[in-house]
């Protein structure tokens, strides 16, 4: 059945609220993941006796192969199917975070987050491409919106989940929840999510561009990683940057010359889809650093317990619940310019703040108000930047749209967990240790803040301020799949 031949799915529908939530639910395990690790990295180091080269890589792996892979899964999306991606994503997401939870050392532990990596680059770009996809064009903002306020709190929510978890019984649980709420994902997708692709999509890899882009990463992330310890003139340091470089280099000639490029170099001659991604990239890499630092400053520096630091952050988990599709409505009636310069210039303020968090702090009067607006910038910015992102471009490219946002934004996370204790003069010193800590978080908020101001000053003279419609693309909707509503029909459930 083709799409246009039925009406696309209506934001307040049945059918809608059951591919909403779906989606919602499985792009949450890979936002939780990236950030309920980081609550638990002085039990786990404690536990297993691990290094801070050894934290590091527990939050690096998982990014690594998250965004080393995350183009690749939007792009089999396109080609194959993007329910039947996102599926398979869910269900091998659920096999390596069994095996997080068994870990029982730390190189274990960071071999099953790099497989838990590979599972979410292959869901989360699916999920987006599917809302892109599905519902009508006067919709997708406010149903991006949604889930950009249900799922994207995942990286908020996961320090109070992670704190709540190692207080009650062990980090493992930490991972080991993740499989429940998998095998609910893979019930509902399969039974209301509709099948669609890309029919013009080429059926050939671009393996050439697949293995550049990851050793790029690689190289850059272990360099990185390795510096403080190893320092700058390390030839093992030297050699691993020089092959990041030269990786990412060979992946733009890749793509260039290569008859079916995984990113197709035209799509970045949209102002606003490159101007986005470039926002994406300075506010995600803040947010990577805030994310990383301010629950292990909560508790080493000012001596919250892991709970305590954890719930510390939940305002910006319910703002970002009761805001974001607001805020995606909001882009969509005024243009998203003004919501997405406005938001990281108010996040900036709120690091500023934020920065002066030291030993003795008071949650009420030193954590909770920059906590609050923070959580409002954030709001404010994240549905208007993802919807540009996408829509920018036509919708026969929602799968590849969506992995280049989400690989620009997990690399900017990968990349500033790597380089900003360097950046903040964390050197050889230790993540636990609070003499060493609190100088490097200070320092560290302060280059986040200018990170976001930067972001908010390229959206102003990047973003327009309406985006051009696009005409919808042809799509494949597998026969077996749920089928899409016909204009006039009740949505309903099953």
């Amino acid at each position: 059945m083709d799409l246009q031949a039925g009406a696309p799915l209506r934001y307040r529908s049945a059918a809608g609220r059951w591919v909403l939530l779906a989606t919602v639910l499985g792009s949450s395990l890979a936002f939780i993941d990236a950030t309920v690790v980081n609550i638990a990295l002085p039990t786990i180091g404690r536990d297993l006796d691990a290094d801070a080269a050894g934290l590091q890589w527990t939050v690096n792996g998982y990014a690594l192969s998250l965004a080393s892979l995350i183009l690749l899964g939007g792009s089999l999306g396109d080609r194959f199917g993007r329910r039947r991606v996102f599926l398979t994503g869910v269900a091998w997401f659920a096999v390596a975070s069994l095996l997080c939870g068994l870990a029982p050392t730390v190189e274990l532990l960071v071999a099953a987050r790099i497989l838990q990596g590979i599972g979410g680059a292959l869901l989360t770009p699916g999920a987006l491409a599917i809302l892109e996809a599905s519902f009508a064009h006067e919709d997708r903002s406010r149903a991006i919106g949604a889930w950009s306020g249900l799922a994207g709190i995942g990286g908020a929510l996961g320090p109070f989940l992670g704190g709540w978890l190692v207080e009650i019984g062990n980090w493992r649980y930490i991972f080991l929840i993740n499989v429940p709420v998998a095998v609910l994902v893979l019930l509902v997708a399969a039974r209301h999510v509709p099948e669609s692709r890309n029919p013009s999509a080429a059926r050939a890899f671009d393996t050439i561009g697949l293995v550049t882009g990851a050793v790029g990463l690689g190289g850059l992330t272990y360099g990185f990683t390795a510096w403080p310890e190893a320092g700058p003139g390390d030839p093992a340091v030297l050699a691993a940057l020089a092959l990041g470089v030269t990786g990412l280099a060979a992946f733009v000639v890749a793509e260039r010359r290569s008859a079916h490029p995984m990113v197709p170099p035209a799509i970045f001659r949209s102002t606003a889809f490159s101007g986005a991604n470039v926002v994406t990239f300075l506010v995600y890499a803040a947010n990577g650093g805030v994310f990383f630092l301010v629950v292990v400053n909560l508790q080493v520096v000012a001596g919250f317990s892991p709970l305590a630091g954890g719930v510390a952050l939940l305002p910006v988990t319910v703002l970002m619940l009761l805001l974001s599709a607001r805020a995606g409505a909001l882009a969509q009636r005024i243009g998203p310019r003004l919501p997405m310069t406005a938001g990281p210039l108010i996040c900036a303020a709120a690091l500023v703040w934020l920065s002066m968090v030291g030993p003795g702090a008071s949650y009420w009067a030193d954590v909770l108000p920059p906590v609050i607006i923070f959580g409002l910038g954030l709001a404010l910015q994240v549905a208007p930047l993802t919807a540009t992102a996408l829509g920018a471009l036509d919708d026969a490219y929602a799968g590849v749209a969506s992995g280049v946002n989400n690989a620009v934004a997990r690399a900017a996370g990968l990349l500033s967990v790597a380089v900003l204790p360097l950046v903040a003069g964390l050197g050889a010193g230790n993540l636990t240790d609070p003499v060493t800590l609190q100088p490097v978080y200070h320092t560290t908020m302060l280059v986040c803040a200018g990170l976001m101001t930067c972001g908010g000053i390229v959206a102003w003279l990047l973003i327009p301020n309406r985006l051009t419609a696009h005409e919808p693309a042809p799509s494949f909707c597998d026969p077996c799949s749920p089928p899409m509503i016909k204009r006039g029909e009740e949505s309903r459930p099953g």
